[in-house]
């Protein structure tokens, strides 16, 4: 599976991005996904997942309530809407994907057999 991200920019605290990540597996809908996010001096951390049919989601506490998770199994993509940004939000964000109808461990790096390259989110105070 490849995973392509975009959306990523500059955007002001308080601003919002709308991030996506496009797969090329024509079975996307057998997938679990999830965000994941990288700043500067930090581990990579979870951000938000999705399980196969887009009916469960999963947040990090940092996050709850000023972002949302989404996918079209139609055209094969997940998104994440982000609002309320805020500096601390500042990372690489990377896409994953695990051929899994379960989301046990949905948080951990070790369940995504499949990453893309990440896009930069930049939010100045």
């Amino acid at each position: 599976v490849q995973l392509q991200a975009s959306g990523g920019g500059l955007v002001q605290a308080g601003g919002s991005l709308r991030l996506s990540c496009a797969a090329s597996e024509r079975s996307f809908s057998n997938y679990a996904m999830a965000w994941f996010r990288l700043a500067p001096g930090k581990e990579r951390e979870f951000v938000a997942a999705i399980n196969y049919s887009g009916g469960n989601t999963y947040y990090a506490d940092s996050v709850k309530g000023r972002f949302a998770i989404s996918r079209d199994n139609a055209k094969n993509t997940v998104s994440l809407q982000m609002n309320s940004l805020k500096p601390e939000d500042t990372a690489v964000y990377y896409c994953a994907a695990e051929s899994s109808y379960t989301m046990v461990a949905y948080n951990l790096k070790n369940k995504y057999a499949y990453w893309g390259k990440g896009t930069l989110v930049t939010v100045s105070s």
